[in-house]
């Protein structure tokens, strides 16, 4: 009777870690776009704009106009080093105490799922430039372990305040106009094609929604233009 008692034991056992390992492995299972292509975005609502990338709309379609900012290396980063280069790009600041550590973990999963591929750069712009200095950058990108498809930016904040509420649209007060002096922060990542445009959005908090732009990088690096 104890033999039997013991087998069954055994048996309930094995299942559990059975269920255990399944749900482990669902957990970290990768998402695939149930799309062949993405759509195109022009405003802050992200209304999705079904466009062929051969289309004579897109000539003068919403684009991520030029910039000059500095990268954690000192480098100088503008359109010119995007050239041919998907990226993804999100607003943080190296001494927020909350959302932003969130976020870079979850960017940590991008920078994984590319660390050999220089076609995907990752852009991270800080909203307190003045006091996130290149040496600032640079410390910060060495304890996150930030490759060097990943530039932590500074410059002028006028310019990336522009950049984050005129042209990637990150933040969500529809209507609400906002100036220089109100602060800019939010945990969306935005995706941008080689062409500039704006071919998604995410939620930077959410593992899923980081997964569902990994699956999305992928889509944009077989489309053709």
């Amino acid at each position: 009777m104890r033999k039997l008692k013991n087998i069954k034991n055994s048996i309930f056992f094995i299942i559990g870690l059975l269920l255990i390992l399944s749900c482990k492995k669902t957990n970290n299972k990768e998402i695939t776009s149930k799309i062949d292509v993405l759509p195109f975005y022009n405003e802050a609502s992200f209304t999705p704009k079904w466009l062929g990338t051969k289309s004579n709309e897109l000539k003068s379609f919403h684009k991520i106009p030029d910039f000059n900012l500095i990268n954690q290396n000192g480098k100088k980063i503008t359109q010119k080093t995007l050239e041919g280069k998907i990226y993804v790009t999100d607003f943080f600041f190296t001494t927020c105490p909350g959302v932003c550590p969130m976020m870079t973990k979850n960017m940590n999963l991008v920078q994984e799922a590319f660390k050999n591929d220089e076609e995907i750069l990752i852009i991270s712009h800080s909203v307190t430039p003045k006091k996130d200095s290149v040496s600032q950058l640079k410390k910060y990108a060495v304890e996150h372990n930030i490759n060097k498809n990943w530039h932590l930016v500074t410059g002028s904040k006028k310019e990336i305040y522009n950049l984050g509420r005129k042209w990637y649209f990150v933040e969500e007060d529809l209507g609400e106009p906002k100036g220089i002096n109100d602060f800019l922060h939010t945990e969306n990542f935005i995706l941008i094609d080689k062409k500039k445009h704006i071919r998604g959005i995410y939620n930077g908090l959410n593992k899923n929604s980081v997964k569902q732009l990994i699956a999305d990088i992928k889509i944009l690096k077989n489309e053709q233009f």
